[in-house]
């Protein structure tokens, strides 16, 4: 996902508008801010951001705020702050492609390549130096710490991650994301072209992927404003999906030789991909289910 605006614009902050709390940093590790800011609300990202736009947009995208930092006869870096909907939805931002070691930044960081991903409350920041070497990759470092000190802001992650099943006897997941788009469900897993789900702005999805012999074991949670609409959800998601099941919402044998199978309680929907018997699916959804009972006393 392409996430730094280049080339940076360089036009100066707005003044007397502040929607964003925190402060660049003058300098890190003798890299300095030129001093020139680039800012984009709302659907101008569209016209910065080719072909990544729609991500940040369905995450509640309110604006971003650009700059770079250089030091004569080295690469600059560039750093982006954006701000989403909640922290929920940073957390989403981040968890999308979320690949390299946790470096402690933020609520959730990574960092590898030269590029620092993190988030903290609602706010999703991007570190990137462009180049390599240990001296950038320092400086990247330094200028990711200072930017998350000066973020004030905190929050909860999904309160969906808290709903996952006990690790025993599962392993911890190897991936998780969080989506409220079933475009950006497809790019963790392919489902289907429809919207099968009915995924929408308000409604939330977190999907974990289980390592195992071939890496096929997912478990996606869904909450949805009503149990209205996760009823409907369900029906529709059987009916196109697992046509099988019946009335009964038996496990289904797919294409791929593995079982699948979905079931409801109140307004939040579970549905097991890629388990190697019926018996595994119906363990995994049942101690699922049997958790979201206990969130809603």
């Amino acid at each position: 996902m392409a996430s730094l605006l280049l080339p940076l614009s360089g036009h100066p902050a707005e003044k007397g508008k502040v929607t964003m709390k925190f402060i660049w940093p003058p300098e890190a590790a003798n890299w300095k801010w030129d001093g020139a800011e680039g800012r984009f609300a709302g659907k101008a990202l569209y016209e910065h951001i080719d072909g990544a736009a729609e991500v940040y947009l369905a995450y509640g995208f309110q604006e971003v705020k650009a700059c770079r930092y250089i030091r004569p006869g080295h690469p600059d870096i560039l750093a982006e702050v954006y701000l989403l909907g909640s922290a929920a939805d940073a957390y989403g931002v981040f968890s999308l492609e979320r690949q390299d070691p946790e470096v402690g930044i933020g609520q959730g960081s990574e960092f590898g390549g030269s590029l620092l991903r993190f988030w903290k409350g609602p706010y999703f920041v991007t570190v990137l130096g462009n180049g390599t070497g240990r001296e950038l990759e320092e400086a990247v470092l330094t200028l990711g710490r200072e930017l998350a000190k000066g973020i004030k802001a905190t929050g909860l992650p999904p309160r969906l991650l808290g709903l996952l099943p006990d690790q025993d006897p599962l392993p911890p997941p190897n991936r998780v994301c969080f989506v409220r788009s079933h475009v950006l469900l497809n790019r963790c897993f392919f489902i289907s072209h429809q919207n099968l789900l009915r995924l929408g702005p308000d409604v939330q999805a977190l999907l974990a992927q289980y390592p195992g012999e071939k890496n096929r074991l997912r478990l996606l949670l869904l909450r949805y404003p009503t149990a209205a609409r996760a009823r409907s959800a369900l029906a529709g998601f059987q009916s196109a999906y697992l046509p099988e099941s019946g009335p009964a919402g038996l496990a289904v044998r797919t294409e791929d030789g593995a079982w699948t199978k979905a079931d409801r309680y109140q307004n939040f929907v579970v549905v097991v991909f890629g388990a190697g018997e019926p018996a595994e699916a119906e363990r995994l959804l049942c101690g699922t289910l049997e958790k979201f009972k206990k969130e809603k006393r």
